[in-house]
């Protein structure tokens, strides 16, 4: 059911980035591309039982957070892949803070001011990986709130120069996509070489990737091409013969990535003759500086490629395990601390107890989503008490930030 055009005040910020305000009838409404303060006409309102979802139709009166968005795809082509553009840097860790704040008093019921933020070195040009969706003849990002609705992307302003040139360069080199082909990733690597990753549906074999290599460096880009079909495992199909594993996750914001762990670091104090786990360990960055501490390391990796690349460059003395946390936690050796890097969804119950039957005297938590990180906390309660949270605006435009939380043993 829809309704015609209210007006209303936004007066916040939601988790995902949308603003939130009242409609008339008493019902929150979540409303895409809203600042704070903004008194808003809204169109194309869709009520629901107790909220309801809607457009901006017009900007009566601007909050005084509001920008005019640099990026020519946000506004035109509601690109959905950054939410809070429109509002100033300040403002956007003003709201990161507030939406992380709110998560732990509400879920976890701790009681805290809204955490500290460090900011960003850059506002844009961070990103070293972009992934975009392929419908038919267009290559690009999904629009706000549309998983099904692709535009073309040309310009990415989050995207470092290097992607952005490889962005340019693959608008022509895409003619040789496999016809099956479902999603792209686009990357640099940390040492700066160039790599595209084609994921395709059920189909034939992809016949055309020396050809798409030939015509990025007919574009004066050097990448290696990956295929990676679904069910399959991915291989480098056109480039080095010895490539960087790019299909293995890795922060696509290496500066900020580094003062995370630092930070995490930091948090655990000294670590000298300590036994620490290393959960969701990826291509091991952190077990190599617990390493170097002075600690004894187990870490942990579901992707087996991630953890045999720690093993080919990371120091031999660590104990690195391939598999899902939640089958091989409860088999490591006793710990004193520990360093958990989740996925956006969290740990699992059973990683959360075996954690808080371990002994270990500081955990410290890295997280993508304040969310799973406040569920998690509470799971963690009768055992440790959340000592400090600090957030990183680690994607600024978007809605996302990096949170590191301390706990220690009650």
């Amino acid at each position: 059911m829809t309704i015609a055009s209210p007006e209303v005040v936004v007066r916040g910020i939601a988790a995902g980035g949308d603003g939130v305000a009242t409609l008339p009838d008493g019902r929150t409404v979540f409303v895409p591309r809203a600042a704070p303060g903004d008194r808003l006409r809204l169109r194309g309102v869709r009520l629901h039982p107790r909220f309801a979802r809607a457009e901006v139709g017009e900007v009566i009166e601007p909050g005084p957070d509001r920008v005019e968005p640099p990026c020519p795809h946000y506004i035109v082509d509601r690109c959905g892949g950054c939410q809070i553009m429109h509002l100033s840097a300040t403002a956007q860790r003003r709201v990161k803070a507030q939406v992380a704040g709110d998560a732990i008093r509400r879920l976890a019921k701790v009681d805290i001011a809204d955490p500290g933020m460090t900011a960003a070195p850059a506002q844009f040009g961070y990103r070293s990986k972009v992934t975009l969706a392929v419908r038919g003849d267009r290559v690009g990002y999904h629009r706000i709130n549309d998983p099904d609705s692709v535009f073309d992307v040309r310009t990415c302003l989050v995207a470092d120069a290097a992607v952005q040139r490889l962005i340019d360069a693959f608008r022509e080199a895409r003619r040789h996509l496999p016809s099956n082909a479902s999603r792209v990733v686009l990357r640099r690597d940390r040492d700066h070489g160039l790599h595209v990753v084609v994921r395709t549906d059920p189909g034939p074999a992809w016949t055309t990737a020396v050809a798409m290599r030939r015509h990025l460096q007919q574009r004066g880009v050097s990448a290696t091409v990956w295929w990676h079909p679904e069910g399959g495992a991915p291989r480098a199909v056109a480039g080095s013969r010895n490539p960087w594993p790019a299909t293995v996750f890795e922060q696509v914001h290496p500066a900020m990535g580094q003062l995370v762990r630092h930070a995490a670091l930091d948090a655990l104090g000294d670590l000298r003759g300590q036994h620490v786990w290393d959960l969701y360990a990826g291509i091991g960055e952190t077990t190599v500086a617990l390493t170097d501490r002075g600690a004894t390391v187990e870490s942990v990796e579901r992707d087996g490629r991630a953890v045999a690349h720690a093993e080919l460059i990371g120091p031999t003395g660590p104990v690195r395990h391939a598999g899902s946390a939640e089958t091989l936690v409860a088999r490591l050796r006793a710990p004193a601390a520990i360093v958990t890097n989740p996925p956006r969804t969290g740990m699992t119950a059973g990683v959360s107890q075996v954690i808080a039957e371990s002994g270990a005297t500081r955990v410290v938590y890295i997280s993508c989503d304040p969310a799973t990180l406040a569920r998690d906390i509470a799971r963690l309660a009768p055992a440790y008490q959340l000592r400090t949270v600090h957030g990183f605006d680690q994607f600024p435009q978007t809605a996302h930030l990096e949170c590191v939380a301390l706990l220690e043993r009650r």
